[in-house]
């Protein structure tokens, strides 16, 4: 006898056929916003804002609990997102399919774009694919998520709206068991514009570990989203990594939110009136 959880093992180790698609109709969009018509110059990002998988993938051969876990998504980043969003009155984007699935901050092929292991967990429903399959969750997912956030961008260019690009993740606190001491790690590349301003002033707070390009560092390799959208369009940008212990629970999100909001809402006066912030 196949138990529930058993079948759906060998079942997502079955890799969907050229042909078929990835998302039925009453599978949810792949990205949601929140206030476009917002006043700030912040535009918000979340890659990794939820641990849904489309029906037809079942459950990738993984346990609810693998599943609620930081393999599949950012824990708390969403809420943290929202609450920001709110209190800045920006803009935002959120990414409504879990990173196993495919990985919005990666860019397509990348070895770690499709995982089949994720820390030490085997992900049983990417292990096999093929390319046509991987296509289709590029095609389906990945691309009119990112198409999204171009038209946004697109839309506040031709009114010559200033944008300042923050993108929004969590991290678990230990990684491959090895400890993580950051409360928040600011992130940034070849454009350091927002990235120096804010290490600047986060830094200046009583009692956080912040961390410069950690625990991750932005590569065209291993980022996509402030790469594409920020970089090359030459919008002031900034990965932000807070960690995920800290911002679990709404009373954390919230803690971070306000936080967040006044240190975003100072360095936009000190970038905005004595740099050209460039039209998107």
């Amino acid at each position: 006898m196949v138990h529930g959880h058993q079948r759906d093992r060998v079942s997502a180790q079955e890799p969907l056929q050229g042909g078929i698609r990835l998302l039925a109709d009453r599978d949810s969009a792949v990205a949601r916003i929140k206030r476009p018509a917002g006043t700030s110059p912040y535009f918000l990002i979340c890659d990794h804002a939820s641990r849904r998988l489309p029906r037809v993938l079942g459950s990738l051969g993984l346990s609810p609990a693998e599943l609620k876990s930081h393999i599949a998504w950012d824990i708390g980043v969403a809420g943290l997102a929202g609450r920001l969003a709110d209190r800045l009155n920006a803009s935002l984007i959120l990414q409504t399919y879990s990173r196993l699935v495919i990985d919005c901050n990666r860019p397509p092929g990348a070895p770690d774009s499709i995982v089949t292991r994720s820390e030490r967990t085997r992900i049983p429903g990417n292990e096999g694919l093929s390319r046509s399959d991987a296509e289709i969750r590029a095609r389906e997912i990945f691309h009119p998520y990112h198409d999204r956030i171009r038209a946004e961008l697109d839309a506040r260019r031709q009114v010559e709206r200033p944008t300042l690009l923050v993108a929004l993740h969590s991290f678990t606190p230990s990684f491959l068991d090895v400890a993580r001491p950051w409360h928040i790690g600011v992130l940034y590349n070849r454009d350091a514009r927002l990235g120096r301003v804010l290490l600047d002033l986060v830094r200046r707070e009583h009692g956080l570990s912040v961390g410069d390009n950690e625990p991750y560092a932005v590569s065209d390799d291993t980022d996509y989203t402030v790469v594409v959208h920020g970089e090359q369009r030459g919008i002031p940008h900034v990965e932000l990594e807070v960690c995920q212990d800290l911002i679990a629970d709404e009373p954390g999100q919230t803690w971070w939110a306000v936080r967040l909001a006044r240190l975003l809402e100072e360095a936009a006066t000190i970038l905005i009136p004595c740099r050209s912030v460039s039209p998107v």
